[in-house]
C-alpha cells in the first residue's frame, strides 16, 4: 500500500500537482490546503489577505477527484470565505481532502478540529480554525486494518515556536486516531504540522509510540524551493510499527508545491 500525504498550496502548481498525482495514483492521499468553490465555474480566483495575494485554483477538489476516478473523495473543509474574481468575491471552502483508492474499503471515518471550530462565514482571525480527517481501511494483500489520521496545524503568525495552542491540536489529533484504531491495526498520522523536528507537537506524538519518519530517516527538508522563507520543516509522517515500513521517501523533483509529497510504502 502507499501513502502520499501533502499539502497541495492551493493548487498554486496545478499544471505539475495535477498530473503528478494522475501519474503516481497513490492508494492513499492526504492532501491539505484544498479549495472547493461550488458555486464558481472558474479554473482560477484569488486569495487576498492584506499583502498577501495568492492563486488560488478554484475548484482543486473537483480536479483531483477527475484524475482520481477510482478513488472515493472526501473533503473536509475548515471554513467558508471569499476568493476574488477580479471585484467579484466567490464563495469558497477551504480545508483538507482524502482519497483513498476503491480497491480499500472504508470501514471507519473520524472527523473533527484540532484547533477551533467550522467558520462559515469567513476564515478567520489568524490562527484560523483547523481540521483532521482519518479514515481506516483494509488492506487484503497485508491482511490487516490501517487506520490513517491527517492534519494541516495551525499557522501561527509569530512562527513555528511551541505555543498552548498547538500542544492541545496535538493532542486532539492523537486522541482523534485513537477513537478510529482497533488494537492490531497498523496506524499512520501525517500531515503539515507547521512545527520544527523539536517540537512539543512531535514529541506528544511520539511519546504515544509512533515514530517519526523525515528526521528519522535522515531528510533534511519537506520544503521545495518555491518555498522563500527559514526553515525547511513543516510535513511530518509518524507510524506505530517502523518494521511494517517497505519505503519511505520525501519527494523533491518534480515541484508540485511549495511542499515536498511524503510517500510511505507499507
Amino acid at each position: 500500500m502507499e501513502i502520499m500525504c501533502l499539502n497541495g498550496w492551493g493548487g498554486k502548481l496545478h499544471e505539475a500537482l495535477v498530473p503528478y498525482l494522475a501519474r503516481t495514483s497513490p492508494n492513499i492521499l492526504c492532501l491539505q490546503e484544498v479549495i472547493h468553490s461550488p458555486k464558481s465555474e472558474k479554473d482560477w480566483l484569488t486569495y487576498q489577505d492584506g499583502d498577501h495575494i495568492l492563486p488560488q485554483r478554484a475548484n482543486l477538489f473537483r480536479d483531483i477527484s477527475t484524475v482520481l476516478p477510482e478513488h472515493v473523495a472526501i473533503f473536509c473543509p475548515a471554513a467558508q470565505g471569499v476568493l476574488w474574481d477580479d471585484d467579484t468575491s466567490i464563495p469558497s471552502q477551504w480545508g483538507l481532502a482524502t482519497f483513498v483508492h476503491r480497491s480499500f474499503p472504508i470501514i471507519g471515518q473520524v472527523q473533527g478540529f484540532v484547533h477551533k471550530d467550522y467558520s462559515p462565514v469567513g476564515y478567520g482571525d489568524h490562527p484560523r480554525s483547523r481540521s483532521a480527517h482519518g479514515v481506516r481501511i483494509w488492506d487484503y494483500d497485508a491482511n490487516r486494518a490501517v487506520s490513517i489520521t491527517h492534519m494541516h496545524g495551525l499557522r501561527d503568525l509569530n512562527g513555528k515556536m511551541d505555543t498552548p495552542e498547538r500542544a492541545r491540536q496535538a493532542h486532539k489529533l492523537l486522541d482523534m486516531s485513537r477513537s478510529l484504531t482497533e488494537p492490531d491495526d497498523l496506524t499512520v498520522i501525517c500531515g503539515d504540522f507547521n512545527v520544527e523536528p523539536d517540537s512539543e507537537t512531535l514529541s506528544i506524538l511520539c511519546s504515544a509510540g509512533l515514530t517519526e519518519l523525515v528526521t528519522g530517516r535522515g531528510f533534511d527538508s519537506t520544503r521545495s524551493t518555491q518555498y522563500k522563507k527559514p526553515g525547511r520543516f513543516a510535513d511530518y509522517m509518524l507510524i506505530d510499527r517502523e518494521d511494517a515500513v517497505n519505503n519511505f521517501e520525501v519527494i523533491h523533483d518534480p515541484e508540485v508545491s511549495d511542499h515536498c509529497p511524503l510517500v510511505l510504502k507499507v
